[in-house]
């Protein structure tokens, strides 16, 4: 498939059609991490749930090593 990127105010877009947005499970909502290899640009989307469960995991260890710590700090 080739696509034109059309001017969107100072910037550049890339429309996107809808059968592969239905296949990829993203909305106008969706992160996406943006790399190259020198030569490609790779558009790939972020996995909200795992950076949700990176952070509860990151929380979770917290409270068990200075939950004692932030009580009393709350107190």
């Amino acid at each position: 498939m080739v696509k034109k990127l059309i001017r969107h105010g100072n910037s550049v877009a890339l429309i996107i059609d809808k059968p592969i947005i239905e296949m990829l499970h993203i909305t106008n909502e969706t992160f996406f991490e943006l790399s190259t290899d020198g030569k490609n640009i790779i558009l790939s989307p972020q996995n909200t749930t795992t950076q949700e469960n990176d952070i509860l995991e990151s929380l979770e260890r917290i409270n068990k090593k200075y939950g004692n710590v932030l009580k009393k700090l709350g107190e």
